[in-house]
């Protein structure tokens, strides 16, 4: 396991995944003994207030100016995120497919479900798209039906999504309260909870959709002798910049996480084996060329990477939780040859 940040009782909670590092040189052998992702996403799960999310103080009707209409998830993938609507007829379609705005990837959605938009006299509507699981307001089953602030749409047996007419300042409240529930606060790297949502589905949509999916597990070298030479204050600059750095090197649509302590997870899309041990080389080498400015000293740092593939895993180990193990267990080489590398076989 790798050494934790002592300061994030969040991350302490949960055992880590990682590469457990001797003090001096060589990590220690791997523990066996780890949690399931469906051990993190029940721990996590019994936590969360969806409702909370929610932000609904303003008028019902869309046409007083300083409003907005949105819908946010209740339950599902990506519980508590906020979308806005369109104003002017363009449509938001919802669903499980590449062109949905507000995607779900859940089972029993269609690929393009439903889509809300608003109609021509301001008011707004939602439309069944031939849906194989159906779309229901209220708990009843529409082809089309005018939304009012409150209703709430059910996307087939598993997904609801709520609809309401906000002030534009809840809105933004609404888009914060989100953020902040999945944005670890020091790095503002997604968090723990928020990948592991993110890592079922994007799997589950790769293998649908037979699609390349690629983790990469990222852990700074030797971090503890950063805390024990220049103090905590330091490594957390270490680790706001390292963060900020893979930040900007990273694509919209790769999902970048703080997994606990000195460990980050990114997710990429779309891409080859062979290109991702490419990205992972050229974001390796990024991080050792950093300059980190603390006080009147300039901090150098070196991470090790494992990655793997979706197509690397055998058909009968072809599941989330074997792909974040074997980019484990290839990081864990990464350390054991000499740290500062990148290993993807």
């Amino acid at each position: 396991m790798s050494e934790t940040d002592p300061r994030d009782k969040a991350t302490q909670k949960l055992t880590v995944l990682t590469p457990e590092l001797a003090r001096d040189s060589q990590p220690s052998p791997r523990s066996s003994n780890r949690p399931s992702i469906v051990d993190w996403q029940d721990e996590e799960s019994s936590t969360r207030d969806t409702d909370a999310f929610l932000v609904v103080a303003a008028p019902s009707n869309p046409a007083l100016q300083g409003t907005r209409a949105v819908l946010t998830v209740v339950s599902g993938p990506s519980t508590g995120r906020v979308f806005t609507v369109a104003e002017g007829g363009e449509e938001m379609i919802i669903g499980r497919g590449k062109e949905a705005q507000v995607r779900i990837d859940d089972a029993g959605a269609s690929r393009a479900h439903a889509r809300v938009l608003q109609a021509a006299d301001g008011s707004y509507v939602v439309e069944d798209l031939a849906s194989t699981n159906g779309t229901f307001v209220d708990g009843v089953r529409v082809q089309r039906a005018t939304l009012e602030s409150g209703d709430r749409i059910h996307i087939g047996p598993n997904v609801v999504v709520s609809f309401a007419i906000v002030a534009a300042q809840a809105e933004h409240v609404a888009q914060q309260l989100y953020e902040s529930s999945v944005r670890d606060p020091l790095t503002r790297a997604y968090n723990r909870r928020y990948l592991v949502e993110r890592l079922a589905s994007e799997f589950a949509y790769a293998r649908r959709h037979k699609t390349h999916l690629a983790l990469m597990v990222l852990d700074l070298d030797l971090f503890k002798r950063v805390n024990d030479t220049h103090g905590h204050l330091a490594g957390d600059e270490v680790l706001r910049d390292v963060a900020a750095l893979v930040q900007r090197l990273v694509r919209a649509e790769d999902v970048f996480a703080r997994f606990g302590g000195e460990e980050f997870v990114l997710l990429v899309r779309g891409i080859e084996h062979g290109n991702v041990g490419r990205f992972a080389e050229r974001v390796r080498t990024a991080v050792e060329r950093l300059d980190i400015l603390y006080q009147d000293v300039t901090l150098h740092v070196t991470i090790s990477i494992g990655f793997a593939s979706t197509s690397e895993l055998e058909a009968d180990h072809r599941d989330a939780e074997s792909l974040l193990r074997l980019a484990d267990e290839r990081l864990y080489k990464a350390k054991t040859a000499g740290r500062n590398r990148v290993c993807g076989a």
